[in-house]
């Protein structure tokens, strides 16, 4: 089994004490998203590799020596302000964590997500070209692979249209964004691709890969694993297991998909409790749990 940890929330910023508790305790309840009276129970013994999707992967850091399973990492670094990511780190602090992180765990476990990207006034194709080339400058010789997506217009999007004041793409974006992007990831050691994406720009150099394809899956534990089918036919990534909840992320990115009530992720976050064995709030009497085996 592969346990995202976590598209639907970042657990390493806000929930890495409860992560890690759960990994002493040797198993993590998942409560379903649709049906919430289901719970699923995942034993660690039966996981074989954990990718970590974070925008902060600080407080982890320390606990990694003693995590004793294959792993890589998702870091989301893109240029944008607090106008559009009001609760995320300095991006100077984030480029060093990064560093930091690459000698613990491999330039080849660690990927960085430039993700997602929106044109607007403010941040247009040539604030996102200087921006991309001089993440690739400060990152040289500590990340090989970035991972780019461009914006989806989910619930919260359209709800925070009128702070994203995105534009939509022309022909000629995709090419500048395509042309220097490439160039600057050559120059600097690294490959650059989407992923899940209808334009995949390999016509401009991006390598043609997936956020966590089925050749790395088996490389780290010599295992194959079923296609992952809960984001639809286009992606072909190996199936994973997101532990996480949504509305829990306190980062309030205005183009998250994950998070489409503000208010609710404050109540959540009050529910927490790092000791439970759920991520928010606490088993109940009338829950139903399964062990979860793949």
């Amino acid at each position: 089994m592969i346990l995202n940890v976590s598209g639907r929330t970042d657990i390493v910023a806000f929930y890495t004490k409860w992560f890690i508790n759960r990994y002493k305790e040797g198993f993590v309840d998942v409560r379903n998203p649709y049906n919430p009276k289901l719970i699923s129970r995942i034993n660690f013994s039966d996981v074989d590799l954990i990718l970590f999707c974070t925008k902060n992967p600080i407080p982890i850091l320390k606990y990694l020596k003693d995590i004793d399973k294959k792993i890589v990492f998702h870091v989301t670094l893109t240029p944008y302000k607090k106008d559009i990511e009001p609760n995320v780190i300095p991006k100077g602090i984030l480029i060093e964590s990064i560093k930091k992180l690459s000698n613990i765990v491999g330039i080849d476990n660690l990927y960085i997500r430039y993700d997602p990207i929106f044109i607007s006034d403010k941040y247009n194709i040539e604030y996102h070209i200087k921006a991309f080339d001089k993440m690739c400058f400060l990152l040289k010789g500590y990340v090989k692979h970035i991972i780019v997506s461009f914006i989806d217009e989910y619930k919260n999007v359209k709800k925070n249209k009128p702070i994203l004041k995105y534009q939509p793409f022309k022909e000629s974006d995709y090419q500048k964004i395509g042309i220097n992007f490439s160039e600057s990831a050559k120059k600097n050691g690294m490959t650059v691709q989407t992923c899940f994406e209808d334009r995949n720009l390999s016509e401009y150099g991006f390598i043609k890969s997936d956020c966590l394809s089925h050749e790395l899956a088996f490389k780290l534990t010599g295992k194959t694993y079923k296609k992952w089918t809960a984001r639809g036919s286009k992606c072909n990534c190996v199936k994973m297991v997101d532990i996480g909840s949504y509305n829990t992320c306190k980062h309030f990115c205005k183009y998250c998909y994950a998070n489409y009530d503000e208010l609710k992720v404050e109540k959540n976050y009050q529910k927490h409790n790092c000791n439970s064995s759920l991520l928010i709030g606490e088993i109940n009497d009338d829950d139903i749990i399964k062990i979860r085996t793949n």
